[in-house]
C-alpha cells in the first residue's frame, strides 16, 4: 500500500476560480520515503498581493515555471493507484481534480485527510492547524506556506500515525469507500455510480417517491455527508431511502434554481425549508386624496401589483431609503416618517415640502415618476450564461423581470449564432417566484460579459 502526500499552494481559495502556483508530492509506504515530486506552477494569472505575501511565491518566479497542462500527464501517473493524503485533504483534492478535468483528465483516487487523523490520534489539542500540531508534536517544517515544506512535515506527522495507530488509518480507509455510512438499502455499486459533480439529487423510498430532493458542488461528497451524524432525522431518512438518482447541471447556479424548482413541483417529504411560503415583502405605490403618489414597503400578500419585491422587511426598507433620497422625494410619502406634521427632511431643507403644501402635485409626481421607470428599466429579458457539464458546452438561462422561464445547454460552436436561435433550444419551464432571489444571490458573482438582455 502506497501513500501520496501532496501539498499545493494556489491564487485563492475556490477550486473553480483559483489557479494552482505550486505542487509538491511525496510518496511514502508509511516506513519510508519511496518517490519526490515538485514543481512550481506558472497559474497563466495574477497572484494577489496577500497570496504573495503568505506563501512568497510572486509573479516573477513562475514567468518560466510549467503550466498545470505541461506537468498533467507526469503528475497524473505520479498520484494514480495511490492513496491521496493531504492536512485538510478536500482543498488541495478538489484543486487537483479541477485542473485534471480541465485538461481531460478524471482524477479519482481514496483520499485521508490528516487533520481527521490527528484528531483521532491526538485527541485534546486546542488546534489541529498544520503549523500547531507540528509545533506540538516537535516536527520541523522547513518552509511554511511552501509546497515541499508542508508536504514534508505532513508526511512526517504521518508517518507517526501509521507507525503506531495504524488501526485509525485502516479505519479511515474502510468508511472513505463506503462501507459503514451507506443506508441498508444503497448498494456500494450504487454508491461509486453516484458522480463527484455539480447537480441536484433525488432520493426515492421503496416505492420510488421522491423524498429529499438537494443540490450539491460535488453530488458524491454530498450523499455522504447526509448519513454522518446520529440525529433522529438522519437514522430515519436512511432507513426509507432506497435508490438516488441525479441531474448533472456544471453550473452551481442552474443547480440552486433546479432545486428550487423542483421541491416546489414535487413537495418531497424531507424538504421543509421552502415548503412555507416565504414571508415575502414588497414596494406599492397608490395615490392620496390630494394626488400625490404615495410608496410604502409592506407584506406582500399577491392580490396587489407590486412595482419591486424583497426577501426581507430590512432589504425593501433600505432600498426606499436610497430611492427617497436620489429622486428627492418626500420620505413621509415614501413611508419611511410617520408624522402628521410637516416631515423632519423639510425641517433641514431636503424636502422640497409636498407633504406640508410647499410644493405642487404635478412637480412632485414628474419625480415620482422617474423613480417608477427607474424600476421598469430594471426588468426585461436577460439571457445568462454559465459553465456546462463539460468543457465543451455552455449552460444558457433565461430570465423575465428576474425569474427563470427557460434553460438549456449548448455546445461552443452555438453560443456564436444569435441569440433569437439560441432561444428555441432553451427548455420552457414553469415559472416559481423565488428564482428571484438566487438571480439576486448570484448576480454580483457573474461576469457582465456572460449576461445578455433579449
Amino acid at each position: 500500500m502506497e501513500f501520496v502526500i501532496v501539498d499545493i499552494e494556489t491564487t485563492g481559495g475556490n477550486p473553480t476560480q483559483g489557479s494552482i502556483t505550486e505542487i509538491a508530492a511525496i510518496v511514502s509506504d508509511g516506513q519510508k520515503v519511496l518517490e519526490k515530486f515538485h514543481t512550481l506552477i506558472n497559474p497563466q494569472r495574477f497572484i494577489p498581493n496577500f497570496i504573495t505575501g503568505l506563501t512568497g511565491i510572486n509573479q516573477e518566479m513562475v514567468e518560466s515555471a510549467p503550466t498545470f497542462e505541461e506537468v498533467s500527464g507526469e503528475l497524473y501517473e505520479f498520484l494514480k493507484d495511490r492513496i491521496f493524503v493531504a492536512h485538510n485533504v478536500n482543498f488541495d483534492y478538489s484543486f487537483l481534480r479541477e485542473a485534471f478535468k480541465a485538461c481531460g483528465l478524471d482524477f479519482n483516487v481514496p483520499k485521508l485527510c490528516t487533520v481527521r487523523l490527528s484528531r483521532k490520534a491526538f485527541p485534546g489539542l486546542g488546534s489541529y492547524g498544520l503549523g500547531r500540531i507540528c509545533e506540538q508534536l516537535s516536527i520541523k517544517i522547513s518552509a511554511r506556506h511552501r509546497a515541499y515544506g508542508d508536504a514534508e512535515a505532513t508526511e512526517v506527522l504521518f508517518r507517526k500515525i501509521y507507525q503506531n495507530q495504524s488501526d485509525i488509518i485502516l479505519q479511515s480507509l474502510k468508511k472513505g469507500k463506503g462501507e459503514s455510512f451507506l443506508p441498508p438499502h444503497i448498494s456500494q455499486e450504487k454508491y461509486q455510480q453516484i458522480p463527484e459533480a455539480t447537480g441536484i439529487y433525488f432520493f426515492h423510498d421503496k416505492n420510488g417517491q421522491v423524498i429529499y430532493v438537494g443540490k450539491a458542488l460535488n453530488i458524491k461528497s454530498r450523499f455522504k455527508s447526509h448519513f454522518s451524524g446520529n440525529s433522529q432525522e438522519k437514522f430515519q431518512l436512511k432507513s426509507e431511502i432506497h435508490d438516488i438518482s441525479w441531474e448533472l447541471t456544471g453550473s452551481e447556479f442552474l443547480a440552486y434554481l433546479l432545486e428550487t424548482m423542483e421541491i416546489k413541483r414535487l413537495w418531497p417529504k424531507y424538504n421543509r425549508a421552502l415548503k412555507n411560503q416565504s414571508s415575502n415583502w414588497a414596494l406599492f405605490q397608490y395615490e392620496d386624496s390630494q394626488g400625490f403618489i404615495r410608496f410604502q414597503v409592506s407584506k406582500n400578500t399577491g392580490k396587489i401589483p407590486t412595482l419591486m419585491e424583497f426577501d426581507s422587511h430590512s432589504e425593501g426598507w433600505k432600498y426606499i431609503m436610497d430611492q427617497t433620497e436620489l429622486f428627492e422625494l418626500c420620505p413621509k410619502l415614501t413611508g419611511i416618517q410617520k408624522t402628521v406634521q410637516a416631515c423632519y427632511d423639510h425641517q433641514i431643507n431636503k424636502c422640497h415640502g409636498a407633504c406640508c403644501g410647499k410644493e405642487e402635485v404635478h412637480e412632485y409626481n414628474q419625480r415620482a415618476r422617474q423613480f417608477i421607470a427607474s424600476i421598469q428599466t430594471e426588468k426585461g429579458s436577460v439571457l445568462i450564461k454559465e459553465k456546462g457539464r463539460s468543457v465543451q458546452e455552455t449552460c444558457v438561462l433565461l430570465f423575465e423581470n428576474g425569474i427563470l422561464t427557460a434553460y438549456g445547454f449548448i455546445t461552443q460552436e452555438e453560443c456564436l449564432v444569435h441569440n433569437e436561435d439560441i432561444l428555441q433550444r432553451l427548455i420552457k419551464v414553469k415559472h416559481i417566484p423565488e428564482t428571484k432571489y438566487i438571480l439576486r444571490a448570484f448576480l454580483p458573482k457573474i461576469h457582465y460579459r456572460n449576461i445578455i438582455p433579449v
